[in-house]
């Protein structure tokens, strides 16, 4: 059945399901394209952004959530009687930065590259739903395979893994970049100099 107020729709749905809907789901609920879904809650993240809401809705791939305003976020943790989350550790940090920029990922291929065992701290991101487990690899023992999370996006501020920063070795290569051309430049501005003084040698004599 086709609904009227499509925009009114998608805000009840998400309301009430809390947790993130597939942009196709919402198009086969209300019976319109995925492009007309994702026009539809742009306008709505703008009319919630030009009134100052509460509420807004992000994209986290190819689904949608409602989500309080980070700005509330003192108020809501005091209300909910919510802790603040502890930090990563740099183990844990490094152990997702391998998992998200290399997955899907296996345990044995995180230590290959960080050098150490890395269960516990698997585990421990496993449970803060920052990692789970995307299946197993078609080899001997056919060991699991590890990705990061819908919570990881949302964590991170980010709508997919597309938009992860960088890799360092990237910038690196920049910089080394940048300092070969300096190099380059500063070579050439002392054989001009160089040139100059033996000119202005040359006059004097």
């Amino acid at each position: 059945m086709a609904v009227e107020n499509i925009s009114a729709a998608i805000e009840a749905i998400l309301f009430s399901n809390g947790a993130s809907v597939e942009t196709s789901r919402l198009a086969k609920a209300l019976e319109i394209t995925e492009k007309k879904v994702d026009e539809c809650i742009s306008e709505l993240i703008k009319d919630y952004s030009s009134e100052k809401r509460g509420i807004t809705i992000i994209k986290l791939d190819n689904s949608y959530q409602m989500v309080s305003c980070k700005e509330y976020a003192p108020q809501i943790r005091t209300v909910m009687d919510l802790r603040r989350n502890t930090p990563l550790s740099q183990a844990a940090l490094e152990v997702l930065a391998v998992v998200a920029y290399n997955q899907p990922v296996t345990k044995a291929f995180v230590e290959q590259v960080r050098g150490v065992d890395c269960s516990g701290v698997i585990g421990s991101l496993t449970a803060k739903g920052l990692v789970e487990e995307k299946g197993r690899l078609e080899l001997p023992g056919r060991p699991l395979l590890y990705g990061t999370t819908e919570n990881f996006l949302r964590c991170f501020n980010i709508s997919s893994i597309d938009e992860l920063p960088p890799l360092p070795e990237n910038d690196e290569e920049s910089k080394d970049e940048e300092n070969r051309e300096n190099n380059e430049q500063n070579v050439e501005d002392s054989g001009l100099d160089e040139k100059s003084d033996n000119s202005d040698n040359g006059g004097e004599e």
